[in-house]
């Protein structure tokens, strides 16, 4: 008997063998549990979970996610980055600067997909060896977003050529805004830095802006922004304050103007690095990747609600206008 089992043992690996299933198969038939961190709150955006699908991945059945989230109160990051660790997920993706600071603090060992790295200084501070080679156990997506806030900036005061004070949502993260500052000091500009103190402050911040004579506002790249554009798009119109913004999405959603790169290639982005490192790859072995598609998206409906004409430069320069 015993050697009828062994014999059937064999037969059944042999088949297995035959039909591919090799050690590495067998690691992906058990549910990944993917970390999920993030300054602001809620979970993995549609457009990643979506990329995860198309890649063959089924939340509940072969992945499941595990989300930590700041609610906007970055020192806690520290600790939900460690809380991560300690339920041995088998990947970190962190949401911006601080979150990946954070989960780079908490762990040299589980693998941390950047989803994105926005902000400046990714290899002067430590944080990857290289773009090629990143080393360690980080890779991901760098956004580039020092030199798209600077972009942001050009492209709204060439769109509002009148505008003397321009200002920044303050991403509370450290950024010092070198590149936009300098675009500032060169178009003779005034900028006016602000600090949102959460979901309820937008009024009090833009009340301020009001009566600062600002003449425009600058929202730049962060997960927080963007979850809450609908709260800044608001306040900005009540003050009928032209405002420019990251995301294609958000210029679709009533906002003045956006420029960025496309949300959906990102995320997919990030889904690939997952797919990746569930296969085997090593994160310091995979090239830290950055956007190549950008879109401009201007909104004809919230001009005309805020009395203004955009210039035919901007026009022209629109990859989409909303009329």
């Amino acid at each position: 008997m015993r050697h009828r089992i062994i014999a059937a043992l064999l037969l059944a690996l042999g088949l297995l063998a035959t039909l591919g299933w090799t050690g590495q198969c067998w690691a992906q038939a058990k549910i990944a549990r993917i970390g999920w961190l993030t300054p602001a709150s809620g979970g993995p955006r549609t457009e990643f979970v979506e990329a995860l699908r198309a890649l063959g991945y089924v939340e509940g059945q072969t992945i499941t996610f595990e989300v930590r989230a700041a609610d906007n109160n970055l020192d806690r990051l520290p600790g939900l980055a460690a809380d991560l660790v300690r339920s041995n997920v088998d990947i970190i993706v962190a949401v911006s600067p601080p979150a990946i600071r954070a989960a780079k603090q908490a762990t040299s060992t589980i693998p941390i997909v950047m989803g994105f790295w926005g902000g400046e200084g990714l290899i002067e501070t430590g944080v990857v060896a290289s773009f090629a080679r990143p080393g360690g156990n980080i890779t991901g997506v760098h956004m580039l977003s020092a030199e798209l806030d600077a972009k942001r900036f050009e492209l709204l005061v060439e769109a509002l050529p009148t505008a003397k004070k321009v200002a920044v949502l303050n991403r509370a993260n450290g950024s010092p805004f070198t590149q936009v500052v300098q675009a500032a000091r060169a178009a003779g500009i005034q900028i006016h830095v602000t600090d949102p103190p959460g979901p309820a402050g937008y009024d009090r911040v833009f009340d301020a802006m009001a009566k600062a004579h600002v003449s425009a506002v600058l929202v730049p790249s962060f997960p927080r922004f963007y979850n809450e554009h609908q709260l800044i798009i608001e306040a900005a119109a009540k003050r009928r304050l032209p405002a420019m913004y990251e995301w294609g999405d958000i210029a679709r959603d009533g906002g003045l103007m956006a420029y960025g790169p496309v949300n959906a290639e990102l995320r997919r982005r990030v889904a690939n690095y997952v797919d990746r490192i569930l296969k085997g790859a090593k994160p310091g072995d995979l090239p830290i990747e950055q956007p190549t598609r950008f879109e401009f998206v201007v909104n004809l409906r919230t001009a005309k609600a805020l009395g203004i004409t955009f210039p035919q430069s901007i026009l022209v320069r629109a990859d989409e206008v909303i009329k």
